[in-house]
Formats: C-alpha cells, structure tokens, sequence
C-alpha cells in the first residue's frame, strides 16, 4: 500500500494550542457526541477516499492487463483498498495532534466528526484484513504485501520528517506491480522497469504532495527531504521523475509487437512532464501540479496496461 496523500488548510494555531484543543475534544465525551451517521462520514473522509480509489483502480488496471482470473483480481482489489484505509485512517490516527496544531479543519478528527481512538481501531482493523487477504492470494503476496503496508506505515510514523520520507513512497508504489504479478500462478515477478516505473511515480507524488504544505509543515516540526530541499527543487524534480517514467514506459515496448496508442501514451505523458516543468519554474507551487502528475501517472498506468503480459518476466 501506498503512503497517504494529505491536503491541508494550514491555519495559524500555536501547537501548545494545538494540543490542548486536541485533548479537549478527545475529553469532550461528557459534553459532545458525533451521531452514528457523523462518525461514519468522518470515517470515511479520513481514508483519504480519492487516493485509496486511484491506487485500487491501477492495481485492478494492472491485474487485468496481466490476465489475472476473477477471484484473484477482486482478491487483490479488497486487499490493496483495505491496506489503503488502513493507511489513511493511520494517518490521521497518528498525526491527530499535529493537524489540530496547524488547524487543519479538513480533518475529520480535529473537527469532531470522529474520536481519534475509532479511526485508530479502524486502521488496526482494516490492516489486519489486507494482510489476511494477502495471505490468502499467496505467501509470496502476502509477504509483499506486509512490507508495502509497513512501509506506508512507516512514513505515517518516524519518517516523514526525516531525509528519508520518500523512502516508503519510492517502496510502496514500487511494490504495487509486484503484488499484482505475484498473485499470477507460479508468483512471477514483473519486469524491472515497471517497478522503476511505480517507485518513481511514488516519488513524484509525494514532492507534489506536500509542496503547498511546506509551511504549516515547518510549524508542526515536519522536514522531509522535499522540506530541506526547497519549494523550486521540489517542483521540478517530480516532473523530472515522470519524464524518466515515460522513458521507461517506452524502453518497455521495445522488443515487443507493436500495439495501438502506446507511442502516443508515452509522447503524451513526455508533453505532461514539460508542462510540469514550465509550471514549477514560473508559478507558485499548488494543488494543480499534484493533479498533473496524477494525470501523468494515469497516462503511464494505461500506456502500462497496454502492454500486457510484457510486463512479467518470462512471459
């Protein structure tokens, strides 16, 4: 599974403020309590729903360029959402104190819709079923499947204010094609570009990702690579990672029979990353340039799944 994707409204709370609304909230049952339908909506917002959407759809997408059977491809979509809500929820969960800090009011814990402690057990839950699910498929899924949740996991936890927090972006999206593939009979693993090709999109998504949050981020004691590196380095980089992709995508075809749009899908995801570029260079960073390398990424996704069993080793 793959690192959360957040968006914030950074406000200008001090974090000792911060905290102690936090803890009033969380005291706050004998005053407030959030009805069933509240809670459930909050719930549901904090599994960060667009990004768990997208990150199943590509593993469906991949499942199917690769020729998975029926039960196993609705085997991997139940185990890649439910590592993703685990994800999302632990996100929160975990970073409940720094959003109220900074006033993040689209977070559904800070704003009262839902108790800290239930999105805990939400995610506690829902990785406990992803990994049954992995195991079920596959030891070898499963296995890849633990190492891409922890992965995730870990970003939620101590990494993301290290060097390494594109660490477990690079892993988890890296891995997204392997747990595919490996739920294939026999287990193969897919080719090596294509896994080049996920860890770098990864990557790109996570400078794209907290760029606009850069700020309210230093406020809160947050400073991943993206933070040390600077607003003007991290938006160039990730449209340079999917210009790399594109490359890869295309290296892919090459001993392959030729296929409908394929050549057009890479032209077209090395036109997206120029746009990109010409955009961090003159514009102040926004949410628009995550929406392009997501637009890039679903480019390189389909271009992918066109070419079909090409992507796994030996086929």
């Amino acid at each position: 599974m793959v690192p959360p994707f957040t968006r914030g409204v950074p406000g200008t709370g001090r974090i000792g403020a911060g905290r102690n609304t936090l803890a009033t909230m969380q005291q706050g049952s004998a005053g407030f309590h959030p009805s069933p339908v509240t809670a459930v909506r909050g719930l549901i917002h904090a599994t960060h729903p667009l990004p768990s959407i997208a990150v199943t759809a590509v593993a469906l997408i991949l499942g199917l360029a690769v020729g998975l059977g029926s039960v196993e491809l609705w085997l991997v979509a139940a185990m890649v959402l439910t590592g993703q809500l685990s994800v999302g929820w632990s996100n929160d969960w975990i970073d409940a104190a720094r959003d109220t800090a900074v006033e993040r009011r689209d977070k559904p814990i800070v704003t009262g819709m839902v108790s800290r402690r239930a999105v805990g057990v939400a995610a506690l839950a829902a990785v406990v079923v992803s990994i049954g699910l992995g195991f079920a498929l596959a030891p070898a899924v499963g296995v890849a499947n633990v190492i891409s949740v922890a992965s995730a996991w870990a970003y939620n936890g101590p990494l993301k204010s290290t060097l390494w927090s594109w660490l477990p972006f690079a892993v988890s999206f890296g891995i997204l094609p392997v747990l595919v593939t490996f739920a294939l009979p026999g287990s193969p693993w897919p080719m090596w570009w294509v896994v080049a090709a996920g860890a770098l999109l990864g990557v790109a998504a996570h400078f794209t990702n907290v760029l606009p949050d850069l700020e309210g981020d230093r406020r809160t004691g947050v400073s991943g690579l993206p933070h040390r590196l600077g607003a003007r380095a991290s938006g160039l980089i990730p449209f340079i990672m999917l210009a790399v992709v594109s490359v890869l995508v295309g290296i892919g075809q090459v001993g392959t029979a030729p296929r409908p749009g394929t050549a057009v899908g890479v032209v077209l995801g090395l036109a997206i990353a120029v746009t990109g570029i010409v955009l961090a260079r003159t514009r102040r960073p926004t949410r628009s340039l995550m929406r392009l390398i997501m637009l890039g990424a679903l480019v390189n996704v389909a271009t992918l799944a066109a070419t079909g069993m090409a992507l796994v080793v030996g086929a």
